[in-house]
């Protein structure tokens, strides 16, 4: 549990160590989401609400089961479905951009943002080509008004447009004719503007070919339905929400006028089908008229009537039937003739004209139906698709039905018909006492009457027709009409800035996180611990690298540091007092700190009055000198007196001359053979020469990563200093040689020293130091060091 605190602290350290940055790029982040809402253009919502009517059901109560299973639609979903892709057919689509003129649009030009002009385009384009052709343009005009009679028409080199004060075009008067190589047009002022012709206003008009915006606004148009629902939600996005509604609303005007196109179809069909029936039985009737007429005047039978109605009172009834059941034949003769017609436009049926069989009545309608929704997929799709092919089927099926239907009626009826004729016949065989041309007179009535109850049932059928015509109701009915709440819905403000602000926080705590991942650099104690195994002893923060010296009277972080340092060696060798405390001082590799450790820490114990002796026992790249600032360097070092064996021990001792408390034998002569020289004796002889004269030996030795100079000399060591350079070497390179060297105690008593600590996340969480000396401006930075 600690563990994983600690390591959540840590991480959340070093988020905040980078705070700036980070509030640098949330910044950033709203300034662009703050540039982008300026100058976007914005989307606005329209909404409106429709049901679906069922005419059927409009008419009769459902009963349980429909209610139930399929809901009030007798086809359930199948017919939603249908009339879904009949709202968002390219044909009411193209009839809406036709009406609204969608295709031409007008913009106010800005430096950046162009705004539209909706219906309120101080200027209006009109053109001399036909709508056919204009629907095929696909232009820009840019024009700058000049003043209240003139324009400029400029030329589109899509460069003039940067520097609009370096425009050029030809002038125009309002009314001009420009010809074109699609015909010519007129640009007119729009009176109904409340946009005025101000001088200088640029306006852009975008003539767009009609199929492009057919494909965007069926696609545009989003409808949404419950199951077993018939309310349909219809949303539309657009750049000026008065064009949404609009939009929407002409929408379901046109989708009203299709389905009422389709059953004037229906009711069309029918009217000329009884019109042509009308003047077929008109000829007969006045034939059969003539006839009477001339009977009459040839026999003399004008004054028949008594005897007639006595003679013919039994056979009244029969009469009727005869006439009921003729009639009925000749209806379906017609309707016959009228399938079998190849001549027709249209493959539609004259319904509902009275043949009296529910069944042929219902295949007609049916029949209609299929024929009605072939034609309405045909204006989208082609005679080869595999829905027209069925559908196809299904009318020749449905026809040979209705033929049959209509055969097997008609047969039946002329057996009543001829059974009817037989009883008459057998009437009149009664009546043998009326004379034969009274019986001829009768029989031309019977005909008359025939044709003319015929001829009325047809003007009925006529009159039924027209008023059905005028009858028929939308399907869709309007619940909302469009409407829209004129605030933008895209892009969302506030969840832009949200967004903005989340990306440009999240953006450098990505890449932080990442390269804390991918980084494998010692930085702090928690990564040095959690690389290696080995006791921790301190660690010594970053200092300017002026200041390589801590000094006598220093109160910095660093001075405090090896301070802190001093006081951990001496409770690590508190059980070692008859003898010098011998330190060495080690590292992975090159440029760690080594000689800036061993060089600070002599001084540091010196400055406690505790004598020190620091030999520079890197004798390959000898830096202690250096650090030290000595110019006049020794003659003779540790390589001369390990070489010459006349040298006393003592007269390679070099006197610090500020620091009585500090000794230093310098490495000397650069030798060609560093290692052989370290296995000499003289090493073992020096450092006992030295044991009781000191309270301590500090040895500056070489890297253990890079040569073996420093194990030769090793066992000399009472305590050994490993020093890791932070933000410098690598985790696994100290894993791979420090941790070797402690689990092996091939360099006794060895201990983990950081170097370089930066105050911050990645180094310190804390200072050293009490304050003294240190006034607020020697330590405030300056301000392009803020974020370094």
């Amino acid at each position: 549990m600690n563990s994983n605190s600690s390591e959540i602290k840590q991480t959340l350290e070093n988020f905040l160590y980078y705070w700036k940055w980070i509030l640098i790029s949330v910044l950033f982040s709203l300034i662009f989401a703050f540039l982008y809402l300026r100058y976007t253009t914005f989307e606005y919502n329209a909404t409106a609400t429709i049901k679906i009517q069922d005419e059927e059901q409009s008419k009769k109560l459902p009963s349980l089961e429909d209610l139930s299973n399929k809901g009030l639609f007798s086809d359930g979903a199948d017919k939603i479905k249908d009339e879904l892709i009949t709202i968002k057919s390219r044909t009411i689509a193209k009839n809406i951009i036709k009406k609204l003129e969608l295709n031409i649009l007008y913009y106010a030009e800005g430096d950046i943002k162009d705004i539209e002009l909706y219906k309120n385009s101080p200027v209006t384009i009109n053109f001399f080509a036909s709508d056919s052709v204009i629907d095929n343009v696909f232009e820009t005009i840019h024009i700058k008004i000049l003043s209240n009679t003139k324009y400029l028409l400029i030329e589109d080199d899509k460069k003039s447009f940067l520097d609009k004060s370096n425009l050029e075009g030809k002038e125009y008067t309002f009314g001009d004719k420009v010809e074109t190589k699609y015909g010519g047009y007129v640009i007119i002022p729009n009176d109904d503007s409340e946009l005025p012709l101000t001088r200088d206003l640029f306006i852009k008009i975008d003539i767009i070919p009609t199929d492009i915006l057919v494909n965007i606004y069926t696609e545009k148009v989003e409808i949404a339905s419950e199951p077993g629902s018939t309310i349909l939600k219809l949303n539309i996005k657009e750049t000026v929400a008065q064009k949404a509604i609009d939009y929407l609303n002409q929408l379901i005007t046109e989708y009203n006028n299709d389905v009422l196109a389709d059953k004037e179809k229906v009711v069309k069909v029918t009217s000329e089908f009884i019109n042509n029936r009308l003047e077929q039985v008109s000829e007969e009737l006045g034939k059969v008229e003539s006839d009477a007429e001339q009977v009459q005047k040839q026999n003399n039978l004008t004054a028949l009537g008594t005897q007639t109605e006595l003679n013919l009172q039994a056979r009244k009834q029969v009469d009727q039937q005869i006439i009921q059941t003729s009639t009925n034949i000749q209806m379906i003769s017609y309707l016959q003739d009228e399938i079998n017609d190849k001549s027709k436009m249209s493959d539609l049926l004259p319904a509902d004209i009275g043949i009296g069989d529910a069944n042929t009545a219902q295949i007609v309608k049916s029949h209609n139906e299929l024929v009605v929704q072939r034609d309405k997929i045909l204006r989208n799709s082609s005679s080869k698709n595999p829905v027209i092919i069925e559908l196809n089927n299904q009318i020749k099926a449905l026809k040979i039905n209705l033929q049959n239907s209509l055969q097997t009626i008609k047969e039946t009826s002329e057996l009543t018909l001829n059974n009817l004729t037989a009883e008459s016949n057998r009437i009149s065989g009664q009546l043998y006492s009326a004379p034969t041309k009274a019986r001829k007179f009768r029989g031309i009535q019977r005909q008359q009457s025939i044709k003319e109850t015929l001829y009325l049932f047809l003007l009925e059928k006529r009159e039924e027709s027209a008023i059905r015509l005028g009858m028929d109701s939308p399907i869709a009915k309007t619940i909302d009409k469009a409407y829209s709440s004129f605030l933008p819905v895209s892009p969302n403000t506030k969840m832009t800035y949200i967004a903005s602000f989340i990306l440009g926080l999240f953006i450098p705590i990505g890449l932080i996180y990442i390269i804390s991942l991918l980084d494998t650099k010692i930085y702090n104690k928690n990564d040095l611990l959690n690389t290696v195994d080995i006791p921790y002893l301190g660690d010594i923060p970053k200092s300017s690298k002026k200041q390589k010296l801590i000094k006598k009277v220093d109160y910095s972080a660093k001075a405090e540091a090896f301070r802190l340092l001093r006081a951990n060696i001496d409770f690590l060798l508190k059980d070692k007092k008859d003898s010098s405390k011998k330190l060495f001082i080690t590292s992975t590799k090159a440029q760690e700190g080594k000689s800036h450790t061993s060089t600070n820490l002599a001084s540091s114990i010196s400055f406690s009055n505790k004598s020190v002796l620091l030999i520079e026992m890197d004798i390959r790249v000898p830096k202690i000198l250096d650090y030290l600032e000595i110019i006049d360097k020794p003659k003779n070092g540790l390589t001369d007196y390990i070489v010459d064996k006349t040298i006393k021990p003592q007269s390679v001792v070099y006197k610090h001359r500020d620091n009585p408390f500090l000794d230093i034998i310098p490495s000397g002569t650069i030798p060609p053979n560093p290692s052989e020289l370290l296995m000499s004796d003289r090493v073992t002889e020096l450092f006992e020469f030295f044991d009781d004269k000191y309270d301590y030996i500090i040895a500056d030795t070489s890297a253990v990563g890079l040569v073996s100079d420093t194990f030769l000399i090793s066992h000399f060591a009472d305590i050994f200093i490993y020093v890791a350079s932070a933000n410098n070497v690598d985790k696994r390179q100290l894993a791979h040689v420090a941790q070797p060297l402690h689990d092996e105690g091939r360099l006794p008593n060895i201990n983990m020293l950081l170097n370089g600590v930066k105050q911050g996340a990645k180094g310190y969480g804390y200072g050293y130091g009490y304050g003294y000396g240190n006034s607020p401006a020697k330590n405030k930075k300056k301000w392009y060091k803020i974020f370094s």
